[in-house]
């Protein structure tokens, strides 16, 4: 085998079945051989985005998302979707071609310091050789999966590709650590005794993070949560790890009704932090709540102090917390649903009547979808709302980026959740200047016969640094945007498109039949004052 057949087929043997790129010269060798092993390539529109689509795929499958550019600017349009997946905590699999080894250390022409452009933002950069690649491709698939996962940079010169590979075993290293055993730090001994400390609470409250998703907890934090009587508020990428109709989800953090949910955690006398991670922090840590850290990772981050660690299989420790659980439930389901209740009439604040608000928007696409549906949502003032609007019942079916935030993920998103679950509905929230951003991928998802559902909040501008001016008395100056008629663009891109500027033309729009083979594109003219009374 040559190098690249060598890599490919320790990607095949890891169950990834894409790669996600644009191409170029140096990457000829490795199209050929993924072409050959029965390996799917989506041409993305640009770098950038197909590295969005391959951390979607991290994502939703555990697996590293395969991402592919060529040298020089490819390989330089391909560093924001890294630092997304690195700031994310998503598996991922960079690839960018380079000129020879022999000219790239004194020819200048499109070469760019790979290992230096892609240090600070990956868990590891590195290169493959004849002699190194299985070694290579081992370690890489091991370290973007290991704790926190994140993204591996392999540059591939054009000389080495099409080489004949001396380190051709492809040998898969373990990915799952089987050991069940916990480690519990705790700087008082006496405070490591979590039963009893939950006993003696009065008001404790779980809030649960990305990792335990990861992990598989849902199950474990479901029972915990019915067992002990706990509210369980989630950070905004882990939504789902609870069930939102479940009678203990108490709505998610650093969303719409932010201050909402942060008084609520200022009254809890006990904090769970199962499995959250501080990147997804908005604004600073504001509890000064004895904190217990539960996580695959000790918190050395200390965004949020915590007088007990509890380092290990996340759903196990859950499991043995609610199985050594004696007594009532600390909290009575009906003060959590009242909770909820209050936290709904605050979701709507800022409503203006006979308008098309934001609100409306993810009701009403809420309403036509059916609970296994899949959103993707971008940044922006939206964002928010749909964050803590948008009900999600399983792991792994909201799809945001919370950790760099990089707008024009959505869409990006959207395509390979559908490439993914062809049979399950998915939607795509975004704004019009994160369309702006990606709407040539539109195309590429009509041509692949994938149907998502986008819904763009049209209010021509970028709402969230027009409100920063404002709260400045400066006016709205370099950030407003010319509007769109997607009626028109989509068309052009092989979708179908409509605009709607009300409610009720939105739920007729819905209501109807849409194409199965297309997007369909519908621009929502949106009011936005709902959101400065927000945010």
């Amino acid at each position: 085998m040559n190098v690249s057949e060598v890599m490919v087929q320790y990607l095949k043997a890891a169950g990834i079945g894409h790669v996600f790129g644009y191409p170029g010269d140096p990457n000829v060798e490795f199209m050929e051989a993924a072409r050959r092993a029965g390996m799917r390539f989506v041409l993305g529109r640009r770098e950038g985005t197909a590295g969005l689509m391959a951390e979607a795929y991290g994502f939703l499958t555990g697996r590293p998302g395969v991402c592919m550019s060529t040298l020089g600017p490819g390989s330089s349009n391909m560093v924001n979707a890294v630092a997304n997946a690195w700031l994310d905590r998503v598996p991922m699999i960079a690839i960018s071609g380079q000129i020879e080894r022999k000219r790239e250390q004194t020819f200048t022409h499109q070469v760019l310091d790979h290992n230096r452009l892609f240090s600070p933002v990956s868990k590891w950069a590195t290169q493959v050789a004849p002699d190194t690649v299985g070694i290579v491709m081992r370690k890489a698939l091991r370290t973007a999966m290991a704790e926190r996962p994140g993204p591996v940079h392999i540059t591939t010169h054009a000389d080495v590709v099409g080489a004949e590979a001396t380190d051709v075993a492809v040998v898969l290293p373990p990915f799952k650590v089987n050991s069940r055993q916990i480690q519990v730090l705790a700087g008082d001994p006496s405070l490591a005794d979590l039963p009893r400390r939950l006993r003696a609470a009065r008001r404790p409250v779980v809030l649960a993070g990305i990792a335990a998703q990861r992990a598989g907890a849902h199950h474990a934090l479901a029972r915990l949560a019915d067992t002990v009587g706990l509210p369980v508020v989630v950070a905004p990428m882990s939504k789902g790890v609870l069930a939102e109709d479940h009678a203990y989800y108490a709505g998610t953090l650093d969303m719409a009704c932010n201050a909402f949910m942060w008084e609520f955690l200022k009254g809890c006398d006990l904090l769970l932090a199962v499995g959250f991670d501080a990147v997804e922090l908005i604004k600073p840590w504001q509890l000064s709540v004895p904190t217990v850290h539960i996580d695959a990772v000790p918190n050395t981050d200390q965004i949020y102090p915590a007088e007990v660690e509890m380092v290990g299989d996340i759903g196990a420790i859950l499991e043995g917390i609610a199985s050594a659980w004696q007594g009532a439930a600390k909290w009575e389901a009906g003060e959590v649903r009242r909770h909820r209740e209050a936290l709904r009439a605050a979701y709507y604040a800022g409503r203006v009547k006979g308008r098309l608000n934001p609100t409306d928007v993810v009701d009403a696409v809420r309403e036509a979808m059916p609970r296994e549906a899949i959103a993707t949502t971008d940044v922006g003032s939206h964002k928010l709302l749909v964050g803590q609007g948008w009900t999600t019942y399983e792991p792994r079916s909201m799809l945001m980026t919370n950790g760099l935030s990089s707008m024009g993920y959505s869409l990006p998103a959207a395509i390979t959740a559908k490439l993914l679950h062809p049979a399950r509905p998915v939607v795509c929230f975004i704004g019009d200047g994160g369309l702006a951003m990606v709407q040539g991928e539109l195309r590429l998802a009509s041509s692949l016969g994938l149907d998502p559902l986008v819904v763009v909040f049209c209010d021509n501008s970028l709402n969230r640094i027009e409100l920063k001016q404002s709260n400045r008395n400066y006016p709205s100056w370099g950030t407003l945007i010319e509007p769109t008629d997607f009626a028109q663009l989509a068309p052009a891109m092989g979708c179908e498109g409509a605009m709607v500027d009300s409610a009720a033309a939105l739920q007729k729009l819905l209501a109807g039949a849409r194409p199965k083979d297309r997007p369909l594109v519908v621009g929502a003219q949106i009011d936005p004052a709902q959101y400065a009374t927000q945010f």
